[in-house]
């Protein structure tokens, strides 16, 4: 029997920090199970979780204004370790009896702390004699000025008296700095000493015990029944394949619908992989003339977006109605999408986006929902499809978009667009993973512009379409900067393209960040 991985579990209430989901990463990664949940959640709910530990993470509000969040008093009665991050480390000063004082001069970036007592978190980490600070990353105006009673400094920098201070009896941290981002040393050492030495949790948070988890869970929830799921390619929808496979065999039906909207041969990779290699069962629906047939005449980006998903819930529909009365379906929802669907009830917490199902399905199919990676940040979803053998390439690819070229073909969206389109991004994808460029991107890709540009090939004049590409180097995909690639690889990959996929004139390189422009063209 494998053990309960959620049992020894850390509990992080979300003040507003842009770092939130990264404290949580981070505990994940050291093999501990931890939740978001808002700062104003219910109390009682509080309690009842169980949580071995409780992290408070920063915020962009100030405790000295009025009406601004404060810990729940049910935090202190719990008799659990907590640690307080930057605006958590200052309303636990302010809460228990501290002082805090507007900072003089805002501190933010790099930070040498300095140790000046003991304390479970720092204790070692620092460097030797002649250097003894710890480099950290602040990101703060407010300060603490007076640590509460029971509590002492245990470091500070040359802008701060009090950059972490500690109650070692009761077990209640604070820090001032953020030790959830790379750019503080030892940060990594902070939080595993704090979930794992202070809280006493178990690391039990693995891809193999995550997996066994989901697969019990996955049987006696459903027994014998079928379950529906609408295969795309994509990594999450894979992932989902591929473990309720292993979980429920041939009572899986994935039916992938291939839009004709799909990167060059991906229609025939999906099906070779999922169908012959690991013998899941797929329906592939061939519905190209059906999408491209709505598309025709059709040039402004949200209506195609709108039409692409429109006929994707109809051809769906109609391959599940052929299949007979299957009640659940599977979707690749993931934590990220339940976080920012959740948001706070007095709207502190920045939502985001509104959690989607796949494909906006309708209520009318009344299907139980199977959503097996709920729990799982996307790097851990990556994780658990290296772990059930699907290919690094479909695992670590670049992010697609839903619509698919659909919305890489500017303008009018054509079968002879798509094809050249479709060409030319896999020369661009080929040529990047051959120079072992493609990991070091967070997404590549082609677009195919709306207009003609003379050119010569051959000895003949040409007018033909332009080709575009984008290569960009983000963390969070919420800003980014173009990828500064070779000339030569960016010469190599415009003469290929220009040569090998007729109707192309031009290529060009895309060097903006967001913002000002978005990743996709449109």
């Amino acid at each position: 029997m494998s053990p309960n991985i959620h049992r020894d579990r850390i509990l992080i209430l979300d003040f507003g920090s842009q770092y939130t989901q990264l404290i949580a990463r981070r505990i994940r990664e050291i093999g501990v199970y931890c939740e978001i949940w808002a700062w104003d959640h219910d109390p009682a709910e509080i309690t009842r979780y169980a949580a071995r530990g409780i992290i408070l993470s920063g915020g962009p509000e100030s405790v000295l204004e009025a009406d601004t969040p404060r810990i729940p008093p049910a935090v202190f009665e719990l008799g659990v370790p907590i640690l307080g991050i930057c605006y958590g480390m200052q309303a636990m000063a302010a809460q228990l009896g501290g002082a805090v004082s507007a900072g003089r001069e805002r501190e933010f970036g790099y930070a040498a702390a300095l140790p000046t007592g003991r304390c479970a978190l720092l204790d070692g980490l620092a460097g030797d004699n002649e250097d003894p600070a710890l480099d950290v990353w602040m990101s703060h105006g407010d300060r603490v000025d007076v640590v509460p009673p029971g509590f002492a400094v245990v470091a500070a920098t040359q802008a701060v008296p009090v950059a972490a201070m500690a109650d070692e009896s009761r077990r209640w941290y604070g820090l001032q700095f953020h030790p959830e981002v790379t750019h503080t040393r030892m940060g990594d050492a902070i939080l595993r000493r704090f979930v794992v030495q202070v809280c006493r949790c178990a690391t039990l948070w693995t891809a193999e015990l995550i997996i066994d988890d989901t697969v019990a869970r996955v049987r006696a929830e459903v027994g014998s029944e079928q379950v529906l799921l609408g295969l795309s390619g994509g990594v999450d929808s894979s992932v989902v394949a591929a473990l309720l496979h292993k979980a429920i065999g041939r009572q899986l039906l994935c039916i992938f619908v291939d839009t004709g909207l799909l990167r060059h041969r991906e229609g025939a990779e999906v099906m070779g992989l999922f169908a012959e290699h690991m013998r899941v069962n797929v329906v592939r629906v061939d519905a190209r003339e059906r999408f491209l047939g709505a598309l025709a005449g059709v040039v402004d980006p949200e209506q195609k977006r709108k039409i692409i998903g429109a006929q994707f819930i109809e051809v769906f529909e109609e391959a599940a109605r052929r299949h007979g009365d299957i009640r659940w379906l599977a979707q690749g929802t993931i934590y990220p999408d339940v976080i920012e669907s959740a948001g706070s009830k007095t709207g502190k917490a920045h939502v985001i986006k509104s959690h989607h199902n796949v494909g906006g399905l309708p209520e009318r199919m009344r299907m139980q929902l199977v959503e097996p990676l709920r729990e799982l940040f996307k790097d851990e979803v990556r994780r658990l499809g290296m772990a059930l053998g699907l290919p690094h390439t479909m695992v670590y690819r670049h992010p697609f978009p839903g619509p698919g070229l659909g919305v890489r073909v500017l303008g009018e969206v054509t079968p002879a667009a798509v094809d050249v389109l479709a060409r030319a991004d896999h020369i661009y994808i080929e040529e990047l993973r051959r120079a072992g460029l493609y990991d070091k991107v967070s997404q590549a890709f082609a677009v195919y512009l709306p207009c003609r540009s003379v050119g010569v090939v051959g000895d003949a004049r040409a007018y033909e379409p332009v080709i575009a590409l984008r290569a960009v180097e983000t963390i969070d995909f919420m800003t980014a900067h173009w990828a500064h690639l070779p000339y030569e690889f960016l010469d190599l990959v415009a003469r290929r393209i220009v040569n090998e996929v007729h109707g192309v004139s031009r290529v060009v390189y895309d060097i903006s960040g967001k913002p000002p422009a978005t990743i996709e063209w449109e």
